[in-house]
């Protein structure tokens, strides 16, 4: 009995242990959408269906998904210039075109072998037309498995490399159900645009009172050139200064493995699917 007792207390304190290595949430805010507005229209932002920030819509950069291919006139079917972070590597194959919506699943890569280091594959869709300033928008639904779904902006160059998160979350991992995360990044900036030579980001956590990965959310970024303000379901969450964030950006929508979220590929979890009814486009009207 006394062994027993003994190989309890030392199963406890390991569980302890274990839990006390990951990392401590540290919300910026707790989220309240009761006042969250509706839609009236489409033609508009789901945050200013008044249109007080006179909002006329890009055509050449909005996108519905509802025809029964990919729009490779807007849209690359891959990432052309990045295969993907270890394991997980970016195949066209993940991506299809579903009832009216753009489904990107997991390991649809059939019999071909992956290059080394790459033991799983998802999808990666970006647009070819890049825009500086402006406010976009996706209505969305996570993945409900350990993959972070992606709907985020970034030009990398030369010289200038910047990055805004719009959507960067895991909500099919356990402990990341609630979490809502934000983040701005700039990986480097010429003289004149900011000089950076060294990476930093500027990241925020919220919590949210319901499972992102259970319905769509409508998520959106608003983005001029004194501030960035990032937007769930038409309601303001938070609002960075633009201090960096004036080069022309692409959008991406994608799925990944990421440790930092503990998305780490599962055998047993790979019939998850991150769906994307559109994505719309606005500028301020001259």
């Amino acid at each position: 009995m006394r062994l027993f007792s003994l190989l309890l207390i030392s199963l406890l304190c390991t569980c302890v242990r274990a839990q006390e290595t990951r990392p401590p949430k540290n919300y910026a805010d707790s989220l309240d959408f009761s006042a969250a507005p509706a839609r009236i229209t489409a033609k508009l932002p789901l945050s200013d269906q008044q249109n007080e920030g006179r909002w006329k819509m890009v055509r050449s950069l909005s996108e519905e998904f509802r025809g029964k291919r990919l729009n490779t006139k807007k849209w690359y079917p891959n990432n052309p210039k990045w295969k993907g972070r270890p394991p997980t590597y970016f195949q066209g194959d993940n991506v299809s075109l579903e009832n009216g919506e753009l489904i990107i699943r997991v390991n649809q890569h059939g019999e071909e072998e992956l290059p080394e280091e790459f033991t799983h594959s998802t999808g990666f869709i970006k647009s070819k037309q890049k825009i500086l300033y402006g406010y976009i928008e996706a209505e969305l639904k996570p993945m409900d498995a350990p993959w972070v779904s992606g709907f985020w902006m970034t030009n990398v160059s030369k010289d200038w490399w910047t990055e805004i998160d719009i959507c960067e979350n895991a909500p099919g991992v356990e402990w990341n159900r609630h979490d809502l995360n934000s983040n701005v990044h700039v990986f480097r900036a010429p003289p004149g645009k900011g000089d950076v030579k060294k990476h930093f980001s500027r990241s925020q956590k919220y919590y949210v009172p319901f499972e992102l990965q259970q319905d769509y959310h409508v998520w959106g970024l608003e983005w001029n050139k004194e501030v960035i303000r990032f937007f769930l379901d038409g309601v303001l969450f938070r609002e960075v200064e633009n201090t960096h964030w004036h080069q022309p950006l692409e959008i991406n929508l994608n799925a990944e493995s990421n440790k930092w979220f503990g998305a780490l590929p599962d055998d047993n979890r790979l019939d998850g699917k991150m769906k994307v009814k559109y994505v719309r486009v606005w500028q301020k009207k001259p």
